[in-house]
């Protein structure tokens, strides 16, 4: 939300300093603005006439240039069709010319470039229950295009650094959105902590939050989701730091303007009451959303689970089975324990897998290592028929002759 107010310092997506200027911090909270006092500064078909944000936008032409080319992006027609009709739908009066980009990096961000095309990372969609929390997001980054805040930011910069540190910056962020793949995002790294110079104050980040609100409600979304987010991503955190048996991580950080997320999620929730209408049907558009992200839904859940954080990915787990648990929630449940490996952590995973095949959706790999566990437990001819299941899901997997093998 920018989700530039986001940080897992944690991982090794945000070497140098963090990613795309995610930043959870602390301070007094700034006066709430009002939903309603909010208006857009730009129009349809708006483009800069200053020299200095002409400038900066063809900058922003070439890195989006690359980013459209980088490897790191998800290109699923359809979903990207869905998220673009999403932002065409909140994006208030310049919606038409945004652009949209999902990179698959498993963590909660998104951000808002100033010439109008917004990174979101796979990681957020994943910690969506709705669409009306994704387009709660999406409302809050147009806000930020809307309100013009990062020339307005770029213009603070300036006026405070060199203009060699600027025009080394400027560069930068060309370079990091170059040559990214799946295997290497340090580039994408080095992109986002480049773009954390130009930090939205306080103030930007309310007038985005109560804009985003906005937008929200006009368009038939309960507002609430908006606070909903916050409060999910605040229990994610949390857990995450009792799991580590360590204190949640409220250093100042690079967003030293952000207000507390607690202070924010409060403000959010006085916001959606007053753009909430008395007799109006609010939807939340679960069923549109899940449809949307079921194509890439278990690659999601692969990996945030992989990042090896087993407090925030259970947690994770348990907030999206409050609207339902099914066979592929309840196999990732296992896999963080059989991930994590401590003492008692295999028979934990096995007892997950055995819950998991019980759904009729269960993902092959559930019945894999079902099996397996079976097999281990010494309960052969029961693993043979779990294995069995396994090899008619999945014929040609890249382990079916090992498991062949076995259960002959």
């Amino acid at each position: 939300m920018c989700l530039r107010c986001y940080e897992f310092n944690r991982r090794s997506l945000l070497v140098g300093g963090g990613v795309a200027a995610a930043s959870l911090s602390t301070g007094i909270a700034q006066a709430r603005i009002r939903p309603q006092e909010m208006q857009s500064l730009i129009g349809p078909g708006y483009r800069p006439t200053e020299r200095d944000e002409i400038g900066l936008w063809q900058q922003m032409a070439r890195v989006e240039e690359e980013i459209a080319g980088s490897n790191l992006l998800i290109k699923d027609p359809e979903i990207i069709r869905y998220l673009q009709n999403l932002i065409g739908t909140v994006g208030g009066p310049a919606a038409k010319d945004m652009r949209i980009y999902l990179a698959r990096i498993p963590d909660f961000n998104a951000v808002m470039f100033p010439s109008g095309f917004t990174i979101i990372f796979s990681g957020l969609l994943l910690r969506m229950r709705n669409e009306a929390q994704l387009s709660g997001v999406i409302a809050h980054e147009s806000g930020h295009f809307l309100r013009r805040h990062m020339i307005r930011s770029w213009r603070d910069m300036r006026r405070k650094t060199d203009l060699f540190a600027i025009g080394a910056m400027v560069a930068g962020v060309a370079g990091g959105a170059a040559g990214v793949n799946t295997g290497d995002i340090t580039q994408l790294a080095q992109l986002g902590t480049i773009l954390s110079l130009l930090r939205y104050s306080r103030v930007m980040e309310a007038e985005a939050d109560a804009m985003g609100v906005r937008l929200l409600a006009e368009n038939g979304y309960p507002p609430i989701e908006m606070a909903y987010t916050w409060e999910q991503l605040i229990g994610e955190l949390n857990a995450s730091a009792r799991h580590r048996r360590k204190r949640r991580d409220r250093r100042v950080g690079l967003f030293e303007t952000h207000p507390s997320p607690e202070s924010r999620m409060t403000d959010l929730r006085l916001s959606a009451r007053e753009m909430t209408l008395p007799g109006r049907n609010y939807d939340s558009r679960r069923g549109r959303y899940l449809q949307a992200i079921g194509p890439i839904r278990k690659m999601l859940l692969d990996d945030q689970v992989k990042l090896n954080d087993p407090g925030a990915s259970q947690y994770l787990i348990e907030t999206l089975a409050r609207d339902g648990w099914n066979g592929l929630l309840r196999f990732y449940e296992a896999e963080v324990w059989r991930l994590r490996n401590r003492q008692g952590d295999d028979l934990r995973a096995a007892q997950g897998y055995a819950i998991a095949v019980a759904y009729p959706d269960a993902p092959p790999e559930a019945w894999r290592w079902h099996g397996l566990s079976l097999m281990k437990a010494g309960r052969r001819a029961e693993a043979r028929v779990a294995l069995s299941r396994y090899l008619s899901m999945q014929p040609n997997a890249a382990d079916a002759p090992f498991i062949r093998q076995m259960i002959s």
